[in-house]
C-alpha cells in the first residue's frame, strides 16, 4: 500500500529547524490551504486548512534557508493519523501533520527577494 498527500499553500510563519540528539536537521512549519467558492445564494465562501509539515536532513536545511512566512510552497508526503484536541472555546478539532519528501517553491521572483536561491540551487528538492 502506498500513500501521497500533495497540498499547495502559504507557510503561515517561518521555517523553525532543530537537531536531534544525533544531530539529524529537522524543519517544521505550518503551511494554510484555501479553498473559496460561491453558496447557494452566490455568496463567496472560503475555508482554509492548517497543515503541520515536517522536514528532515537535507530538505530541512534547503527548506529552512530559502523559505520564509507567507511563501507558496507544494509540499508533498505523508499525512499522519490526525490527531483530535479540543480548542479553548470547547469546539474540536484535528491536528493535520505531513512529513515531507520534497517541497517546491512557487514564489515567483516579483512575489519577494527570497523567491530563488542563491547560486542556481534547485528548488524542487525530491529527498
Amino acid at each position: 500500500m502506498y500513500q501521497k498527500t500533495v497540498i499547495i499553500g502559504r507557510l503561515g510563519r517561518d521555517p523553525e529547524m532543530r537537531f536531534t540528539q544525533d544531530g539529524t536537521q529537522v524543519t517544521s512549519f505550518s503551511v494554510a490551504t484555501d479553498r473559496r467558492w460561491k453558496n447557494a445564494q452566490g455568496g463567496a465562501e472560503s475555508k482554509t486548512t492548517w497543515f503541520r509539515v515536517t522536514c528532515w536532513r537535507n530538505l530541512a536545511e534547503v527548506v529552512n534557508q530559502y523559505t520564509h512566512k507567507g511563501d507558496l510552497v507544494m509540499c508533498e508526503g505523508e499525512l499522519a493519523e490526525p490527531k483530535p484536541y479540543q480548542k479553548t472555546d470547547g469546539t474540536w478539532a484535528a491536528s493535520l501533520d505531513l512529513t515531507a519528501s520534497a517541497v517546491k517553491f512557487l514564489n515567483s521572483k516579483r512575489d519577494g527577494e527570497h523567491a530563488e536561491p542563491a547560486d542556481g540551487a534547485e528548488m524542487d528538492i525530491p529527498f
